[in-house]
């Protein structure tokens, strides 16, 4: 499957999307390396509120880190230099913000994010990201709901958590 990437025109959105967090998307020239990249290259990388992106970084990484940093707390964003950390709650909390958040790009969506998360690997009991979301997610969502991160209709609030 070829993933949609930060260079692809699906992508724009991204400064606009994550910046609403106070993230800034910070392009890094093709073939150096992501400072801040947890899993390497070509995955986005994280340092402060700085989010570390090439041409070829895949939009859902992107975007998942984007995702760390919305749901972490603040003690753990003041220091966040490549590992965002979290427990279990909070990672199902990060992916299915991702999910959410693919709806404000253009020409992605959910669809084609579940169609990515399970081609890189994305891993759920009930075997792909759309069945864990749909019919396994609830657990994330109150968790989303409890920080103030999305609100009764699955939108995000535009908040980070407190």
């Amino acid at each position: 499957m070829n993933m949609t990437l930060c260079k692809d025109p699906e992508a724009g959105a991204l400064q606009a999307v994550v910046g609403r967090y106070g993230l800034e998307v910070e392009r890094v020239p093709d073939g150096s390396p992501i400072p801040g990249s947890w899993f390497g290259d070509p995955e986005a990388g994280l340092i402060g509120n700085r989010l570390l992106v090439r041409g070829d970084t895949p939009l859902h990484s992107a975007l998942h880190e984007s995702c760390h940093y919305i749901c972490m707390d603040g003690s753990r964003r003041r220091v966040l230099h490549t590992d965002a950390g979290g427990g279990y709650d909070e990672e199902n909390g990060v992916c299915y913000l991702q999910i959410l958040l693919a709806d404000h790009f253009p020409g992605y969506g959910r669809e084609r994010m579940f169609a990515e998360m399970d081609a890189w690997g994305y891993s759920f009991r009930l075997g792909s990201a759309r069945a864990w979301f749909h019919e396994d997610a609830g657990d994330a969502r109150e968790w989303l709901l409890d920080h103030g991160l999305i609100d009764t209709a699955d939108n995000p609030t535009w908040n980070l958590r407190k």
